[in-house]
Parts: C-alpha cells; structure tokens; sequence
C-alpha cells in the first residue's frame, strides 16, 4: 500500500501517551499492519530528550515535535516506500503541530499535524493556521486532534455548533479548505472518543484539506486500534498528477487579509 506510486494513504490516531516501551512496540506492530504512506500521531507526551525512543523499522524518516512538559507533542512518520522529499520542517516549540512541506511524485504536498490544547483550542487552531498560511500550499491536508467538533454530527448529543466552531469552518472555507470526511460522509454518525464520565460520544479528530483534494480521495474510514481510548482515521488519496487536467486558476487566501503587512 505505501509503496504504491499512484495514492498516499494517510493514518491520524492520538495515541494517548508513548512513555511506556510496551506501547510503543504496538504502534509499531499497529503501523506495520496498516502499511501507511504517512502516519500523524498525537500526544506521544515525548520530550526533547526522549525522541530517540520513537523509531520503527521501515520509517527512518520521523519529524518530531516536543516540548519541555509531557503534555502534547505530536510527530509525523513517513514510510521508506514513500516517495516523500521534504523542503521544509517547522515545529511549534511546545509540541503541539508539526508541518512537513515537500514533493511527492514530482506533486507539491504540505501535511500539518495538530494537537489542540483543551483550553483555547478554537483560538489555537486559527492562530496556527495565520501563522503557517504562507507555507500551505493548495495540496494541503491537516490532521489531528482539534479537541473539538466541527459539525453538529460530531457529538451524540446533538448539540448545537456554537459561534466559536462556526467561526473556525469560516476560516477554514475562506482558507479554501474543507472537512474532507465530512464532505464525503454527510451523514455518517461515526465517533472517534467515548467518554465515561459523560456517557457520550464525538468526534474531535479531523482531516481537513484543499477542496482541490475532494476528486483525488478514494477512501476516508475510522479504524478501531488497541493502542488509545481514540479511534484513528484513514485517508487514502489519489496522488498522481494531482494538477492535470485543472485549469491554472488563482484565487484569494482570505486568511491573508488578516496580515498587517497586506493591510498595511
């Protein structure tokens, strides 16, 4: 699957902490048995020191992004059969995104990884997404976990999207970007975390990509796992010649007029 030189296959999971070698030696396991192109995990609670630990046979290409507390850090691995060059890395420095922008098959690719705090997470995401808006390019895709819902599907409870979550899918539309699995499964009622205490189920992982993207997905599927209390998503994308046959078109990254610079 990874080695396939038409698709990428892409994997997110929170993985819940990879302190314990017992656990890392069944992500290991769980990524071999998937046969990714690309996998983004989430909350591996590695610091600086310890990113030695997360290494895995057939993967030498890790990115990895941690902080000084065991409290988020996430990192994006890209398999040896993946013709996957990148250009450029850029880290938050308390661990909570990772992006890697490249090539692969000779097609621009920018894959952000996102672990949202639980506190702040709308403002994160939309400070995050400010921030990096010069290096995403129109083969974009951000995965992760957002620490919230996006649609009013996303929560068993139905309860109704806020201002704020309006606000984040307006600046992700005027961003050019949509909720692939939701644009593909309108009304599917499939959640990622069960919570106890609560009795209740959502879905607060997400893979958001360019609308250029929508024709190229051949598949998007939550997985089961024995790694995490989440559940994991799969995006299978058609790579190939992502620019052919579209017409050269150019439109307006709304998100750029909130730079002083473009104002100024």
């Amino acid at each position: 699957m990874a080695g396939s030189n038409s698709h990428v296959t892409i994997l997110t999971l929170n993985v819940n902490r990879l302190n314990a070698p017992i656990k890392r030696h069944c992500l290991k396991n769980w990524i071999k048995s998937q046969d990714p192109s690309m996998c983004c995990i989430q909350e591996t609670h590695l610091m600086c020191k310890d990113t030695h630990r997360l290494k895995i046979k057939g993967w030498k290409n890790i990115y990895q992004a941690n902080g000084a507390h065991r409290k988020a850090e996430v990192a994006i691995l890209v398999s040896d059969k993946t013709d996957f060059k990148p250009t450029k890395i850029k880290r938050d420095k308390e661990g909570h995104y990772i992006m890697s922008k490249g090539s692969m098959q000779q097609e621009e690719l920018t894959i952000l990884n996102i672990y949202a705090p639980n506190t702040g997470a709308l403002i994160f995401i939309k400070r995050v997404l400010r921030a990096l808006q010069r290096n995403l390019d129109s083969h974009r895709i951000i995965v992760g976990d957002f620490n919230t819902p996006l649609s009013i599907l996303d929560r068993s409870m139905r309860q109704k999207i806020n201002m704020d979550i309006q606000d984040l899918n307006s600046a992700l539309d005027q961003g050019d970007l949509t909720d692939i699995y939701r644009t593909v499964h309108p009304k599917s009622t499939e959640y990622i975390f069960f919570s106890v205490p609560h009795c209740t189920s959502s879905k607060t992982d997400h893979i958001i990509g360019s609308k250029t993207l929508l024709s190229n997905c051949k598949r998007k599927k939550i997985l089961t796992n024995n790694l995490s209390d989440n559940r994991a998503i799969k995006l299978e994308l058609r790579i190939k010649k992502l620019t052919q046959n579209r017409t050269c078109t150019w439109k307006l990254n709304n998100l750029l007029l909130n730079d002083n610079w473009v104002n100024n």
